[in-house]
């Protein structure tokens, strides 16, 4: 790997430049017009514009990020956090371009963004989920069904959704006969995919989430846990490692579930798999983020790893070097 593109502007462009400076690759910006004179414009060796300051004419523009990374001659590209990071399109298009996308295959994205299916796929596999239906619900019909099952309150959720964007919290038939329609209209706003699932609402939960890496030769770890449980409208707002909520069998429980997850999926990169935890210390499977994270960097603290330039690695195919009895966990807590 030799330049790398970033797909992206501000604090994870930075944060991504630094890591290729400390290995020797040279690192290509993308900017609107907006953007000029921004950081990381000028700390890349190349910067080149890639449109008016619309992000949706820049920065999510398809073919103008792939033509900046041919006349660069960048041979692969980074996405960061946000814009692309996460569009299967994006990635797939990358690979057909022979770029190497610096993530997850398009497939496994594809795969993991639909919740409603990587829960199937997770309780497949024995991986503890909330209890709900199975996939997407079919209609208003079947939702009262599976609802009078499980008992209520149950989440009305988007099937493609994230950043707490089309969830309704309901607690009797009627609510869920007035919201059912609300919440399919917004997913389809949001997402562009109207399909949504049903889950038991757990109570008062702990949202903790686990940091795996995995390289393309099949070995895979975990760099512990990160709680996210202080949230304001389903938006993180502090993060914070250890979690005060679990004991170390959890925990290595939590962090063995979080592997199996990213093996049943094919997954390679950086990842980060998300649980719900309830008040009798039941864990349950919630999703899985297919990209490097904001609050990243107090995984790193209290690792010592670099998950930035471990993504980089993986990429490259090498071999993940750290086995999972040798990542040491810091007692000290960060919080961000």
């Amino acid at each position: 790997m030799n330049k790398i593109l970033i797909a992206n502007r501000g604090e994870i462009a930075v944060r991504i430049i630094r890591a290729c400076k400390e290995m020797n690759i040279k690192t290509v910006a993308i900017y609107s017009e907006a953007d000029k004179d921004a950081m990381h414009t000028r700390l890349a060796d190349e910067a080149i514009c890639i449109g008016p300051a619309d992000s949706r004419k820049s920065y999510l523009n398809f073919k103008n990020i792939i033509e900046a990374a041919n006349i660069t001659k960048a041979d692969s590209i980074h996405p960061g956090f946000g814009f692309l990071s996460e569009n299967s399109q994006f990635a797939k298009i990358c690979e057909e371009s022979n770029i190497k996308f610096i993530g997850p295959s398009y497939k496994v994205i594809e795969l993991m963004g639909n919740k409603a299916n990587s829960k199937e796929l997770m309780k497949s596999n024995g991986i503890p989920v909330i209890p709900g239906s199975n996939g997407s619900i079919k209609g208003l019909k079947e939702a009262i069904k599976v609802a009078n099952e499980i008992g209520y309150p149950i989440m009305l959720k988007a099937s493609s959704g994230g950043g707490g964007k089309g969830i309704r919290i309901v607690k009797s038939q009627e609510e869920l006969e007035n919201n059912y329609n609300i919440v399919k209209q917004e997913s389809k706003i949001s997402f562009n995919d109207d399909e949504i699932y049903i889950e038991k609402f757990i109570e008062n939960p702990r949202h903790v989430e686990i940091q795996i890496l995995a390289d393309e030769h099949g070995n895979v770890i975990h760099l512990g846990e990160r709680d996210c449980s202080i949230q304001r409208k389903n938006q993180k707002i502090m993060e914070e490692t250890p979690s005060t909520a679990l004991d170390d069998k959890l925990r290595n429980k939590m962090g063995e579930m979080a592997i199996k997850a990213a093996k049943v999926s094919g997954y390679t990169s950086c990842g980060t798999v998300e649980f719900l935890v309830d008040k009798n210390k039941n864990f349950y499977f919630m999703e899985m983020n297919t990209r490097i994270q904001v609050e990243h960097p107090i995984t790193e603290a209290r690792t010592g790893i670099d998950i930035v330039k471990s993504q980089i690695r993986i990429a490259a195919g090498e071999e993940i070097k750290i086995k999972q009895k040798n990542v040491e966990f810091r007692r000290s807590q960060y919080r961000m």
